[in-house]
């Protein structure tokens, strides 16, 4: 059984955790889109792993971990994290399998990258400026190198030269030399040729013997280029759909679809953002879910916007991805709080919607419609039973989930792999009559 597991929110929700926790179940990791300008941080025995472009699969011997066409790769970043890993004793080995349809970050991706939020002024939309943008522009106007193109070198030179050449021409007070991007080209081709193959032919393959794969994308369905707030988006597809075409497997094969999303809510970056808290000022809730979520972005260290949980932007996100469950991350996070609010809806131009619009202006004079619950002043860090909640916390996931119309199968309730409650796995089937009879009642 195949499983793809992405953010139902604007990303950050915790999904490296998570995708940690039931890699084991599955033979193959396969990362789908995005570059390394979004990060996944998992603890493992008390040890820190931060992963920007290979799933974390890694950190589990035996497990193959694939790098799909759908993703952007800068090589040098790539490189770093594989020596990171080799560093802290992980075995990385021909574990590693890269697509030779992904496509190449280049350095004058970069400069473009930083040229175009300059040129947008107070409309930034609040990119990493790590090129990834540039790279799928390229990709789209087909004039792209891909991990394939680096063992033509004829072919390549002349690629490199005329996209350095129109760097050049756009970039005006300093100039790239073509020959020196071509020769550290050169040099990462010769590293990167024991991992590069067919994706898409390995994976049917590896099914066709049995083997199960997780798919696992980058960022969150609200930041997917079509179907978030755009232009406040990123520049790839998030949502699940594309984790068939990013890895070139038929989409009949994704057979559970897993959705990630925190207990509030937050973002990174400019764009809509309807409940978003003042987090500056000691005392009030918002600055609670920066200081104990320890709310910054994992790649740049930017701080997260944070806000009460939006039920209705995750009914966009649920038929969007046509998700099969959730997974709530953070839940201890909301621990001595003395009230919880859930959006429910908005006012829009004096009329009552229940579910995220699709327009970013439309978004931004959405007015959000709470339900407030009670709090709870018990910890619920660590916990692992349902029935170890506090009566609060459960009446509050409860309604969360009437709301929504998805069934929460999994909550999280600190950062280790064994802080985690499981109602239902994907890969087994459903959970005991009894547990799903109780946490859905509403």
């Amino acid at each position: 059984m195949n499983l793809a597991i992405l953010g139902a929110q604007w990303g950050d929700e915790g999904k490296g955790k998570i995708v940690d926790l039931i890699t084991p179940r599955f033979s193959i990791v396969a990362r789908y889109q995005g570059g390394h300008n979004a990060g996944h941080t998992v603890y493992v025995g008390g040890r820190k792993f931060v992963l920007r472009l290979i799933p974390y699969g890694i950190l589990h011997p035996g497990i193959t971990c694939v790098i799909g066409n759908g993703v952007v790769i800068d090589t040098a970043a790539l490189f770093a994290e594989i020596d990171e890993l080799i560093g802290a004793g992980i075995d990385v080995g021909k574990r590693i399998v890269v697509s030779d349809k992904a496509h190449v970050i280049l350095p004058y991706h970069r400069d473009l990258d930083l040229l175009a939020e300059a040129r947008r002024g107070e409309r930034k939309i609040g990119t990493t400026s790590r090129g990834i943008g540039p790279a799928y522009e390229d990709k789209i106007a087909r004039r792209g190198i891909r991990v394939g193109d680096l063992a033509d070198h004829a072919g390549l030179e002349q690629e490199v030269r005329d996209n350095v050449n129109a760097r050049n021409r756009l970039v005006q007070d300093t100039t790239m030399d073509a020959k020196a991007v071509l020769d550290q080209l050169r040099q990462h081709a010769e590293r990167l040729k024991p991992w590069v193959r067919d994706v898409s032919l390995m994976l049917a393959q590896a099914m066709r013997d049995g083997q199960s794969v997780l798919f696992e994308g980058a960022q969150g369905t609200l930041l997917d280029i079509d179907h978030g707030t755009y232009p406040y988006v990123t520049s790839s597809n998030c949502v699940a759909g594309n984790a068939a075409a990013g890895a070139g497997v038929g989409p009949d094969l994704l057979h559970y679809i897993l959705g990630i999303t925190k207990a509030y809510t937050t973002r990174v970056g400019s764009g809509p953002f309807p409940t978003e808290l003042p987090m500056n000022v000691p005392g009030t809730v918002g600055h609670h879910l920066s200081t104990v979520g320890q709310e910054r972005g994992t790649v740049t260290g930017r701080p997260r916007r944070c806000g009460w949980l939006d039920a209705a932007a995750l009914k966009r996100s649920i038929i969007i991805n046509g998700l099969s469950g959730l997974c709530i991350t953070k839940l201890d996070v909301l621990d001595g709080l003395p009230e919880i609010k859930v959006c429910v809806g908005y006012e829009l131009a004096g009329r009552r919607i229940d579910i995220l619009p699709l327009d970013a202006d439309e978004i931004a004079a959405c007015v959000p419609v709470y339900e407030t619950f009670a709090g709870w002043n018990e910890s619920t860090f660590g916990v692992t039973r349902w029935d170890g909640l506090p009566p609060n916390a459960r009446r509050y996931l409860e309604r969360v989930q009437a709301h929504i119309g998805a069934p929460i199968d999994m909550v999280s309730t600190g950062p280790d792999r064994d802080h985690t409650i499981l109602l239902r796995h994907p890969y087994q089937g459903g959970p005991d009559a009894a547990t799903r009879k109780e946490r859905t009642a509403c």
